[in-house]
């Protein structure tokens, strides 16, 4: 390691940046999908596609962005995410310019791509950048810097996207072809600023990490490649089986109550207000996962992790089930702080699920990563049900998965008696790997 390689706290810093953009551009779909959903009168089903595709390229691309890493290593592997990210931002000015829905998608995916790449490389590389038994702790101001992201976002994309008028179902039927193209366009053109300021960012930020040299954290994937482990051989593991259910279950729940924040809170009997300001209270949904995050790099210091993780699903429990009962500001509140009591369950359950995985780390690692097509599926499932039986008590759904993390904090997460870890689990400890 020459005298030009940062140290392990400027790499931690480099690091948290990444989370930053990826939480603000992943919570920019917040204020896409109500929009997206006005221009094209989409139903929700349809209007849930921009977080199927989204969340589903986590699915696709995670493997191939593993053997990115394991070929390129870290930097380069950041470097070339930054990159697809930026080129899926710039693929939004096409999409407006010809007012395509399908491009939208195909912008979508392209965007998320580069993101997997991004958070395949990233939270191992910030668990492995220290002391393991701080790693939770780490990950959790990694992920507050990501919600600092998502809370950002949502106010500023509602004042740049959906500060426009927004004409209803009734308004847009009256149209002729000919005005119905044209306030398409004119609605569609809202999106392109926001996406290329984010990719001119993106890629100015892609220069700046390539100038540094990153640590390289390679031992412990090393060994697992020479160990030839299979996925199967992880799976065997119960806290990484379970985990990578409790990760599909965790980013599904908090993508769809996200996604529906927007029209729920407009409707008459709960918030009975704007849109634009309805995306306001989705800046603080996703800040009280940036402060639950900053509370938890603190609590996490001297709590299990495992208790607090089924601590705060219990409350989200509750908080969702208030919400189901309960109408106006009640109903409001308390979905809104739902986003409270998230904040913690990414970091830890990640956290726990690659726990005493050694050389199986990398491979653990990708199929946490991938459980985040969670985030496809969920809100995709809770739009066919709010088509249905309408948004409120599609809210169920959300209830069910925090009902299963619970489970997996006080119990599921635990490592099974019986379990054969891998020969060198111990000696290949991420403090060992990260040359500590």
């Amino acid at each position: 390691m020459n005298d030009r390689t940062a140290s392990p706290r400027t790499a931690l810093i480099v690091a948290t940046t990444l989370f930053f953009m990826w939480g603000f551009i992943t919570v920019l779909n917040d204020v896409l999908i109500p929009h997206l959903k006005s221009v094209f009168t989409l139903n929700y089903a349809q209007a849930m596609l921009v977080q199927f595709i989204f969340f589903g390229a986590y699915f696709v691309m995670s493997l191939p962005a593993g053997r990115v890493i394991a070929r390129l290593g870290y930097r380069a592997s950041i470097v070339i995410g930054l990159g697809v990210t930026g080129v899926g931002a710039l693929l939004f000015i096409p999409a407006a310019q010809w007012v395509s829905y399908p491009l939208f998608l195909l912008a979508f995916f392209v965007l998320a791509s580069g993101i997997t790449l991004l958070q395949v490389a990233a939270n191992p590389y910030v668990c492995l950048l220290g002391e393991p038994r701080l790693a939770s702790s780490r990950l959790n101001l990694a992920q507050a810097l990501n919600s600092l992201g998502t809370t950002i976002a949502p106010a500023l994309g509602g004042a740049l996207i959906l500060s426009g008028g927004v004409l209803g179902a009734t308004e847009l039927s009256r149209l002729g072809p000919a005005d119905l193209l044209a306030y398409r366009s004119e609605q569609a053109a809202l999106v392109t600023g926001p996406y290329i300021g984010l990719a001119v960012t993106l890629f100015i930020l892609a220069v700046v990490v390539w100038l540094f040299r990153l640590p390289a954290l390679t031992e412990a994937t090393a060994r697992g490649d020479a160990q030839r482990h299979r996925f199967a051989d992880v799976l065997g593991f119960r806290h990484v089986r379970l985990g990578v259910i409790a990760i599909f279950l965790y980013v599904g729940a908090e993508v769809a109550i996200g996604s529906f924040l927007i029209n729920y809170l407009s409707l008459p009997g709960i918030g009975a207000i704007s849109e634009a300001q309805a995306a306001g209270y989705v800046s603080l949904y996703w800040g009280g996962a940036m402060i639950g995050r900053f509370v938890g790099f603190a609590l996490l210091r001297w709590f299990d992790p495992r208790r607090l993780l089924g601590l705060f699903a219990a409350i989200a429990c509750v908080l969702v089930a208030t919400t189901l009962l309960s109408q106006g500001s009640v109903a409001l509140w308390s979905i809104v702080a739902v986003g409270l009591f998230n904040s913690i369950m990414f970091p830890n359950i990640f956290t726990l699920g690659i726990a005493k995985m050694g050389p199986m780390t990398d491979k653990a690692s990708s199929l946490l990563i991938m459980a985040i097509v969670g985030g496809a599926i969920i809100p995709l499932l809770q739009g066919l049900l709010a088509d249905r039986i309408g948004i409120q008590h599609a809210f169920v759904l959300p209830l069910l998965c925090y009902l299963f993390i619970i489970h997996y904090g006080f119990s599921g997460s635990r490592i099974e008696d019986g379990s054969t870890l891998p020969d060198d689990a111990v000696s290949a400890s991420p403090a060992r790997a990260a040359g500590h």
